[in-house]
């Protein structure tokens, strides 16, 4: 234990290998082990009761596989996600929050703590647009994914945010769904914008058919 276990590990370690000897076996248990060389290594385990022919626990049996490249993939990732310059988000299968990155927290206000395990349609999404943001995630999770999707948010003030959403399905090592990601721009001066330069058109063209003129008015 002492030669093999970061020192951050040995209880917790100790405390799987008493419950096997116990007869209560661990699953995908994550601890690290150190090499010869002084690194540390992640390994992913099954603790199980070792018997004799009578059945009486003797050991312990470990059996795991190393998952220390994919850790080093998953914090890269998470690395890229927090720092990308545009809103990212996730839900796990159940649609509660697991991703909220940088940009997110600065365009809606809350930050990543304030939104974890909360339900991302019932809690950041206008009334009107809950079901079918609800749909889309939905679709996300059996593998149909959606690209281009106008979705309001609600900030921490009550305002209320557009962002242009790509929906993705998010994997694990296995290629088994366990959440959607979405990705977007902040479109709401752009939408903004585009209202503006519509109702000044609509008036334009409204004031000059009052004055009998054939003015034209484009931008």
């Amino acid at each position: 234990m002492n030669e093999f276990i970061t020192e951050d590990f040995r209880a917790s370690v100790q405390e799987v290998l008493v419950k096997a000897l116990r007869g209560q076996e661990a699953a995908n248990f994550a601890f690290p082990l150190v090499t010869k060389g002084g690194a540390r290594l992640e390994i992913l385990l099954n603790a199980t009761s070792r018997r004799d022919a009578e059945g009486h626990i003797v050991g312990v049996v470990g059996i795991g596989q190393d998952i220390t490249a994919r850790l080093a993939q998953e914090q890269e990732y998470s690395r890229l996600i927090d720092t990308a310059n545009a809103p990212i988000f996730g839900v796990d299968v159940e649609g509660r929050v697991n991703v909220w990155n940088q940009h997110a927290s600065a365009v809606v206000g809350f930050s990543a703590s304030e939104t974890f395990s909360r339900p991302f349609v019932d809690d950041f999404i206008t009334e009107d647009f809950r079901s079918s943001v609800q749909e889309v995630l939905d679709k996300a999770l059996q593998g149909e994914e959606t690209a281009n999707f106008q979705l309001p948010l609600m900030t921490k003030g009550g305002a209320r945010v557009e962002i242009l959403l790509n929906a993705t399905s998010r994997k694990d090592a296995e290629g088994r769904i366990i959440g959607v990601v979405g990705i977007g721009p902040d479109i709401t001066a752009r939408i903004a914008q585009e209202q503006e330069y519509s109702r000044l058109i609509d008036t334009g063209g409204r004031q000059g058919w009052c004055n009998g003129s054939s003015s034209l008015l484009f931008f």
